[in-house]
């Protein structure tokens, strides 16, 4: 437990004990390896350096290790400045990692060829992190957090978010105003504000035991609980530098005064130092020395540093040179005249030759009006930056790239890049700003185009405005016309995309397809196959579906794949598109493209709930969901709940589907996007049927086929088809559906979806008259259903029921055994139960409700599970969940005893077995 001064060496700290005892508990649980993140909010001078530096002391008391980084204006330019900072004790140790992420984190600094990507560095620096910790447990800091380069900043949130079961803590200090740096990251967050009358007496005692009463009420009245404001006003105020009392300058004004008073009195070879470190705080000791002294104009060493640390401006900490506080910085670099800052920086730019990301940003810091030279370098360090997966540093180089260049039309090409990089990290405020900077006048068709297409992400609108078609249909045809075929199609793509997500009408798609055909792509070719398909399916889709059946695919190409995956789904081909889209997971997790493995995910979860692959589905959807959170793709954490929504009601879980269906449709997200409102519609009638509520389940569903409501979809409503049949036939309502089937009946003669046909067999045979429903069924069945376990369980619920109800109860009970075991292997305990209901209708009574083992695990657990008891190994399982080895053992250590087993090799009979559940 921390007290108020945890050592010689830690600051007093009066009225923080809440805030003392929450580091001490996060310092205990981390050597518990119960680790976990606290970010520390508060405006400048309110104590986060101080309760950094305790927690420091306490850490190094208890035999913890700390690494720490500090954010610095200078350095957010920089790609992994921060993290190299806090990862340099570390870098002798790197043989300790896989190959890859050995690899993939060098490449990240600059020292190997690999282009990393984010997620794949975050779980390298993990890796690394934690096998030090299994040494020696850590504490990680981050002070001034919110200067930290964005790429190090999203690594450490992606480390912090997994340390659940590692010895490591993590604490990042941001100041107030900068709230939305690591806002919704998850983490937890502790809000350092002014400390309390009695506290704040404490502080000014310590620091100025002997000032007069009238004075020291006034600097309590002041500082308003302020420990920084406690500390400095009384010698602000005893100098006689503040200007009397009249119209009191706002706090950290004052502050950064006070700082600059005393600045301005040192001797001008130390002001000298202290300007050139004010411009970059991460400035080498030789360069900063040598700058200093042509600022000067006299030889300056390291002696001049001196007289700033004894004045309390400058320290020392861990080997680095270091303003005490950031309002010390701003005060200086402030005071530093306009036209000498100009000159420092430009110095810094000639002195840093062999740094060249660094000297090329004071080279733009110094440049006043277009220099296409500067403009130029600043777009090769962009460069740079992309190949070491420092995205947001490359928006940040095209961005200042373009205001430099007298250009116009390089401007407005440098800063549609930049938009697309910003659009590309989901970043789609700045990616807008960068879009407004574009001039109004001509843009060439190329830029044109891309500009169409960064526009559409960043800015889509109502996903239903036909003239945003058109727009997209306009620039393909110009690009095309240009000679760039591939921008055309991303562009069809886009267009038609729109088509199918918000069910748009055919002739509405016909101007998609009709550009698509002048694109010369080959027939094969999974873009123009995918856009087919999405713009008309139903001209399309026979076409594209014979294509698949005979297509072998280049699984090599991950983004092709992703197209034909595509294209199999919403045709209902869902045995292609599983096959297809497990491909293209696999891919984007070797990739570590974590955005589009969120997206891919969602839609494999939907395919194989119908597959009955309902353990994939359970830990897929939860993984999928977790990932667009943390990659900000905030509609597909919207799918992945529908998906959800859907599993948990084909369950019987009533309550769950509903609360997810609702919190859906409920969403500004889906709006117009009628795939994602059809399935949380589907989800909620499938909910209120298995609840018993048949017409309520009927009035539901009966929407969705209703071309005029905001849940229909002309392709998804065929799939909810048995659904709407079962309901009507509990409710009694079968003549309210024959319009309906008759309508699916002529769209099926043209259009030979796998998911449409069975559909609409199980529905005409469940619906069918006496004389008719032995054939229905007989056709039903006739059908390739070995791929399709739902269906399969399900017709044979349906037969056994209506050979029951005609008296043939011999004849019921083996299809309704089928059908009770089918369900109960699936997990769908409302349908069992319906079977087990029938049967006992039948005479015959049935087990307990068996259950799959796997249903006893989270869904993370099940994950992990199914992978180990495919043969991986730790290692290899965390890598493709993003997480790392300890992680992996954690859950299995709590896999093993809930499965009722003693190791790995027996995982897979477990997942296999069933057993009793309660009813």
């Amino acid at each position: 437990m921390l007290t108020h001064r945890v050592d010689d060496r830690a600051p007093v700290m009066h009225g923080r004990d809440r805030e003392l005892a929450a580091v001490a508990g996060l310092l205990d649980d981390a050597r518990a390896a119960r680790g976990a993140a606290l970010v520390v909010r508060g405006h400048a001078g309110i104590g986060k350096t101080m309760l950094l530096d305790a927690a420091r002391c306490a850490a190094v008391d208890a035999g913890m290790t700390v690494l720490q980084t500090n954010g610095a204006e200078a350095e957010m330019a920089l790609p992994f400045a921060g993290l190299h900072q806090v990862l340099a004790p570390l870098l002798g140790k790197l043989e300790t990692l896989t190959p890859r992420l050995r690899r993939t984190l060098r490449g990240a600094f600059g020292e190997d060829e690999i282009r990393p990507d984010l997620f794949t560095v975050g779980l390298a620096v993990l890796e690394l992190l934690g096998d030090c910790a299994s040494r020696r447990p850590l504490l990680i800091i981050a002070e001034d957090a919110h200067w930290l380069d964005p790429e190090t900043l999203n690594v450490l949130v992606f480390v912090a978010r997994r340390l659940t079961v590692e010895p490591i803590a993590a604490m990042l200090a941001v100041r107030a105003q900068h709230s939305e740096v690591l806002a919704g990251t998850g983490l937890s967050q502790l809000h350092l504000g002014e400390l309390d009358d009695d506290a704040a007496r404490r502080v000014l005692h310590d620091h100025a035991p002997d000032l007069p009463s009238g004075l020291r009420q006034r600097i309590l009245a002041e500082a308003s609980g302020n420990p920084l404001a406690l500390v400095e006003l009384p010698r602000l105020l005893t100098m006689g530098v503040d200007g009397g009392e009249s119209a009191p300058l706002p706090l950290n004004e004052r502050l950064e005064s006070a700082f600059t008073d005393r600045f301005a009195q040192l001797p001008a070879d130390t002001r000298a130092v202290m300007a050139v470190l004010a411009t970059d705080t991460g400035c080498p000791l030789r360069t900063l020395l040598a700058v200093a002294g042509v600022l000067a104009g006299t030889d300056v060493n390291a002696d001049a540093i001196q007289p700033a640390i004894d004045a309390g401006l400058l320290q020392i900490r861990k080997q680095r040179l270091c303003f005490r506080h950031p309002l010390v910085r701003s005060g200086v670099y402030g005071s530093v005249g306009d036209m000498a800052r100009l000159a420092i920086h430009s110095m810094l730019a000639d002195a840093l030759g062999d740094d060249p990301d660094r000297r090329v940003w004071h080279r733009s810091a110094a440049t006043l009006g277009p220099d296409e030279k500067v403009s130029d370098e600043l777009e090769a360090a962009s460069a740079r930056a992309l190949e070491r997966g420092a995205l947001a540093v490359a928006v940040t180089g095209l961005s200042r790239a373009g205001e430099l260049t007298g250009d116009a039309a390089r401007r407005t090409s440098l800063l549609i890049r930049a938009a697309d990089l910003a659009a590309q990290l989901n970043d789609r405020r700045v990616a807008a700003q960068l879009i407004r900077k574009i001039d109004a006048g001509p843009v060439d068709p190329s830029d044109r185009g891309r500009l169409a297409l960064v526009r559409d992400v960043v800015e889509p609108g109502d996903v239903r405005d036909p003239a945003r078609i058109d727009l997209l249909c306009e620039c393909a045809l110009e690009v095309h016309a240009e000679g760039d075929t591939d921008l055309a199609a991303m562009l069809c793509w886009r267009a038609a995309s729109r088509c199918w997500w918000a069910c748009l009408p055919s002739e509405t798609g016909a101007r998609v397809t009709a550009v698509l055909g002048k694109l010369g792509l080959a027939p094969d070719d999974p873009r123009r196959l995918a856009i087919g398909a999405y713009a008309q399916p139903d001209v399309f889709g026979p076409d594209v579906l014979r294509h698949l059946r005979t297509l072998v695919p280049d699984r090599t190409d991950i983004d092709g794949m992703r197209y034909l995956g595509g294209a199999a789904l919403i045709l209902g081909d869902f045995v292609t598109a599983s096959s297809f889209m497990a491909t293209v997971a696999a891919g984007y997790r070797t990739q570590g493209r974590a955005a589009l493995l969120a997206r891919t995910l969602s839609s494999v979860g939907f395919i194989r709930l119908w597959l009955g692959r309902w353990p994939e589905v359970r830990a897929g959807t939860e993984e999928a969901e977790a990932l667009a959170e943390e990659t900000g793709e905030h509609f597909w954490v919207m799918a992945a709940r529908a998906s959800r929504a859907l599993h948990e009601a084909m369950s019987g879980n009533s309550d769950d589907a509903l609360r997810l269906a609702d919190a859906v449709l409920a969403s500004p997200l889906v709006t117009g996007v009628r795939f994602a409102a059809e399935a949380a519609q589907h989800a909620r009638g499938l909910a209120m049927y298995a609840a018993g509520r048949y017409d309520e389940a009927m009035d539901i569903l009966l929407r969705i086929f209703d071309p005029a409501d905001a849940t229909h979809h002309l392709d998804m409503s065929g799939w909810a088809l048995p659904d709407l049949a079962d309901a009507a036939v509990r409710s009694g309502r079968q003549r309210d559906v024959d319009e309906i089937l008759s309508a699916a009946r002529e769209r099926a003669e043209r259009f030979p979806s796998p998911m449409l046909h069975r559909s609409l067999a199980y529905a005409t045979a469940v619906l069918a008259g006496d004389e008719q429903a032995d054939t229905a069924f007989a056709h039903a069945f006739a059908m390739d259903l070995t791929d399709w376990p739902v269906h399969r369980a399900r017709l044979n619920l349906a037969y056994g029921t209506w050979l029951r109800r005609r008296k043939r109860i011999l004849d019921s009970r083996n299809p309704l055994r089928v059908a009770r075991d089918g369900f109960d292997l699936l997990g769908a305990h409302g349908w069992a139960r319906l079977a087990r209901e029938e049967l006992r209708a039948a005479g015959e009574e049935s087990a307990g409700r068996w259950i799959s083992s796997g249903e006893r695990l989270t869904a993370q657990e099940l994950q992990t599970a199914m992978l180990a008891a495919a043969g991986l190994s730790n290692r290899e399982i965390g890598q493709r969940l993003f997480l790392s080895h300890r992680t992996v053992s954690s859950h299995l250590y709590r896999i093993y005893p809930k499965l009722g087993i003693a190791g790995r090799a027996q995982l897979r009979a477990a997942l296999d077995a069933r057993v009793e559940g309660t009813d």
